[in-house]
């Protein structure tokens, strides 16, 4: 390795809003009770979800599960229909769907009520949008970034994932401005995925490479990945510091470190120290 190499971690690394008030409550959880679980992973991270099965935290795939004495709903929700069962079940729930995907869980509804055909931006595959489509109505239509227009009523009302990019959004209202009659936008992009966007954007313009981190399976850190991949920035997605290779950092004089919204700081931490112990500063 070529000298020393400065190590630059951006601010707004790691653990949401959303996702640290989730996983604060489940680890409390399993302080004050037995048999509890989570419906699916609570987080996309699966070294968090580790840690949480070592406190006897573990995911289940259905509400039914006798073995249930305490279920957690996930920071992405979960659909209307299993949420009005859950009601009915006689074990405890504990609640840890994000106050932002809850804010866009209830544009949908409205926007459905008042007679607009909903459209999502997001990842039709996403926990978090199957959870907003059913609460959008029957002529709901999802639209990812790289999907062409789709067919539109004269009425359209539109909800975002939470963890979309804000360009996704733009280019959707630009394109369907011409299309239908009456168009109303609820911009329900969580602040914090925009602010971290935009630091991961100005960071990599100052580095000669950017190491992304977080679970492979989370769609904002790959989003943060592709964004600077985007840049033309040599850029590493890794999940922890076992990762990294040296030969990364053969030709590198300042890298930058950031990490998706459910990536805990103890991971980014070890990929700090692992790179200084490497000849980082």
């Amino acid at each position: 390795m070529a000298g020393k190499i400065k190590v630059i971690t951006a601010k707004r690394a790691g653990f949401c809003f959303g996702v640290k008030r989730a996983v604060d409550m489940a680890f409390d959880a399993a302080k004050k009770s037995e048999r509890v679980f989570t419906l699916g992973p609570i987080i996309h991270n699966p070294q968090v979800i580790e840690r949480l099965k070592a406190e006897g935290v573990r995911p289940v795939e259905s509400i039914d599960s006798p073995k249930i004495k305490t279920l957690i709903v996930r920071t992405h929700g979960v659909p209307k229909e299993i949420s009005d069962n859950l009601g009915k079940k006689k074990y405890q729930v504990i609640d840890t769907t994000c106050p932002f995907v809850k804010k866009a869980q209830n544009y949908a509804r409205l926007l459905n009520e008042e007679g607009y055909q909903v459209v999502i931006i997001g990842d039709r595959e996403h926990p978090e949008v199957k959870g907003l489509m059913s609460y959008a109505g029957p002529n709901v239509v999802v639209v990812n970034k790289d999907d062409t227009m789709p067919r539109l009523k004269v009425r359209v009302g539109v909800v975002v994932q939470t963890t979309q990019p804000v360009g996704t959004l733009r280019k959707f209202v630009d394109e369907a401005i011409d299309r239908v009659k009456e168009l109303k936008v609820f911009n329900t992009i969580c602040n914090s995925t925009a602010l971290r966007l935009k630091e991961t954007r100005e960071m990599a313009r100052e580095v000669d490479a950017m190491i992304v981190v977080g679970g492979k399976n989370s769609a904002n850190t790959t989003q943060l990945a592709n964004y600077c991949i985007s840049m033309s920035v040599p850029t590493y997605h890794i999940e922890t510091a076992s990762e990294i290779k040296d030969k990364w950092f053969a030709h590198v004089k300042k890298v930058g470190i950031t990490a998706g919204a459910s990536t805990p700081d103890w991971i980014i931490d070890e990929v700090a120290d692992r790179i200084r112990h490497l000849g980082g500063t």
